[in-house]
């Protein structure tokens, strides 16, 4: 598994409340993206927003963050991401505290 950290710097015109809705408006969308497990949509005081994606493959992140989801970013935001992909080992689901090892 895998899990990638996309950042990017928001204009100043997009806030909280801004970013808050265009994610309520596009999350359902994500659900067709091929090998996507889940994702978290974040959002600092910073007035940096992106997201905390969980990939089957490394693969299919790469393919996905390419394309119309870049070309939407850099049109949004006037920008290009910053993103971090990391090895997953373990996953701890809570409540229960059940605990994953992943090869």
């Amino acid at each position: 598994m895998i899990t990638a950290i996309v950042r990017y710097k928001l204009p100043g015109h997009i806030g909280r409340e801004a970013c808050r809705e265009h994610f309520k408006k596009i999350a359902k969308g994500f659900g067709e993206a091929k090998g996507l497990i889940r994702k978290q949509f974040v959002w600092s005081e910073t007035g940096t927003a992106g997201g905390v994606y969980q990939w089957e493959s490394i693969e299919d992140a790469k393919r996905f963050f390419q394309g119309p989801w870049l070309d939407g970013i850099v049109e949004r935001y006037g920008m290009y991401p910053e993103i971090e992909y990391f090895r997953t080992f373990a996953i701890t689901d809570n409540p229960g505290g059940k605990v994953t090892v992943l090869d």
